[in-house]
């Protein structure tokens, strides 16, 4: 018994320390974003909420977009959940422009403790970005807006 509780505990450290370490990276990423350049671009800072559709469960949300290559985009995430835990994470998306919007789409697996695989669907313009997410266990929105100045 003894032994399981010590990998439990070494489980919970590290999941923790993944988690800060995550969450650190994220936070320089944020400061260090530049602002949009104009319409249609969909760089950036975006901050808002994710809510699922399963449950009802919500959270703030953070996200740095960057432009990867051509139709690729990586969106770093960071969410809250239960309002004291955080959970920081990359999804690949591609983007194909639609007026003065980019439709985005991607797959990310998160790791079966997250929840595995996510599917995501979206757009966003220079000024918003909402997008949809499903997963084996979970499905629901995400909405986004660019942060006030000084944010």
């Amino acid at each position: 018994m003894a032994n399981t509780q010590g990998k439990c505990n070494r489980l919970v450290i590290l999941s923790s320390l993944a988690f800060l370490f995550g969450c650190s990276s994220f936070n320089r990423q944020w400061k260090d974003a530049a602002s949009a350049t104009g319409p249609g671009d969909i760089t950036g800072k975006w901050q808002g909420h994710w809510r699922s559709d399963k449950d009802d469960h919500t959270g703030n949300l953070k996200c740095v977009i960057t432009k990867v290559d051509g139709d690729r985009y990586c969106a770093h995430f960071v969410a809250t959940y239960w309002k004291i835990f955080t959970f920081a994470y990359d999804a690949e998306l591609s983007g194909k422009a639609e007026g003065t919007a980019i439709e985005l789409v991607g797959d990310q697996d998160l790791g079966s403790l997250a929840g595995g695989v996510y599917h995501y669907e979206g757009s966003a313009s220079s000024t918003d970005f909402n997008c949809t997410y499903k997963s084996k266990y979970d499905f629901g929105k995400f909405i986004m807006s660019r942060p006030k100045e000084g944010n």
